[in-house]
């Protein structure tokens, strides 16, 4: 089977919400990263085959298939088209994983993948939830179909962090340290200059915006999201942020063709289901199934990237899959560097990408929770 290559991958800093990226139109930021990722290769724009962009709650300025008018604005070849993935927070994990899919089966060479989103313009779940309370409301109760499967059983992501918290005994307290070792790895990495050749200027921002210097007795005072989930507060979870990203994916024949030196190769990917209930526990049963379709070991894995959508989440996979925490999101996760929805997956790759070639670790696995209780999984190569 043709193998799929890395050979770029960029993104913008995480801009904080209502921060310096917060005026900046979702198809500009899109165009941002795309402009970059052309400019930086050897590849004619109008010898794009595709542009794969992972966008959530496409409505406003997210709207009308954001990835081809990002190539667009960027002014980019008018023959190159674009399709915009909705996989709820792997949007454009799964953008990444179409792209690979595409080169293996031999249909396509050359592929721009990513993702946008931004949140202060468009806040989460704006165009499911029409403008409910964030996260509270049941968007599937006039479904039929829906609730006779799953009978007055709340379907929202603070109940579910609640309940995996309580489920694999996880502490508030515990969160709270784990919260603000994210925000200590992701100021580290910035003052070390780890994050510079990954990262994009945007309007002035060169730095991400989001991690925070913040204490224990800070995160002790937050009143949590509401009394029914005790031990989740704003301080365990991801942050809202602007935000986008680019990778380029190639052939085999690409490479020879343009000249081109491979970062890395797509060594496995897949997706899995999970209990939309529980929503968020798929990262688990999607890292074991991964693993033993690539025939791997966890102890094979050198680097893991894992949204931390909430403290909860990454906790208890690294408990079920008995994993490194110090290998694990070593440069802060999304609880410091944010979690721009479409764009996170993109983000979590180019720093994986990076973060191999600075250690030198082989394999890296990226994953992470979506709505309706799905996990991608992808492990790469560094070559």
């Amino acid at each position: 089977m043709p193998e799929a290559y890395i050979v770029d991958a960029l993104r913008t800093p995480t801009g904080k919400r209502k921060g310096s990226l917060a005026h900046v139109h979702a198809v500009d930021l899109g165009a941002h990263v795309l402009k970059a990722l052309v400019e930086r290769n050897a590849i004619p724009d109008d010898e794009y085959d595709d542009v794969i962009f992972g966008c959530v709650d496409t409505i406003g300025s997210q709207a009308g298939d954001i990835a081809r008018t990002s190539w667009l604005a960027a002014g980019l070849a008018l023959n190159v088209p674009g399709t915009t993935v909705d996989r709820q927070c792997g949007s454009s994990q799964q953008a990444l994983h179409f792209a690979a899919q595409a080169v293996m089966s031999g249909t396509q060479d050359v592929i721009a993948v990513g993702g946008v989103q931004t949140m202060t313009q468009i806040p989460i779940s704006s165009a499911m939830l029409a403008g409910q309370p964030l996260g509270f409301p049941d968007p599937f109760s006039g479904s039929v179909g829906w609730r006779a499967r799953f009978t007055d059983q709340p379907v929202n992501q603070f109940y579910a962090a609640q309940r995996i918290a309580d489920h694999w005994q996880v502490s508030r307290a515990d969160m709270e340290d784990f919260s603000l070792e994210s925000h200590r790895r992701a100021l580290a990495a910035i003052e070390a200059g780890r994050f510079a050749r990954e990262t994009v200027a945007c309007e002035g921002l060169s730095v991400d915006e989001t991690p925070r210097v913040t204490t224990l007795e800070k995160m002790a005072s937050l009143e949590p999201v509401d009394p029914q989930y005790p031990s989740i507060t704003a301080a365990v979870s991801s942050q809202t942020c602007d935000a986008s990203a680019a990778l380029l994916v190639v052939s085999e024949a690409a490479l020879k063709r343009y000249n081109l030196t491979p970062r890395a190769r797509i060594h496995h990917l897949s997706v899995r289901g999970d209990d939309p209930v529980w929503h968020l526990t798929a990262p688990i049963e999607a890292t074991r199934h991964a693993l033993k379709k690539a025939g791997m070991r966890i102890a094979d894995i050198g680097r893991v990237e894992i949204n931390e959508a909430f403290a909860s989440v990454v906790m208890a996979w690294a408990k079920e899959l008995d994993y490194d925490p110090a290998r694990t999101n070593v440069n802060g996760g999304a609880i410091a560097l944010g979690h721009p929805l479409g764009a996170t997956g993109a983000r979590l790759a180019t720093t994986l990408l990076h973060e191999l070639e600075r250690s030198g670790e082989r394999y890296g696995l990226q994953t992470m929770c979506e709505g309706g209780g799905q996990a991608n999984v992808t492990i790469i190569e560094r070559l």
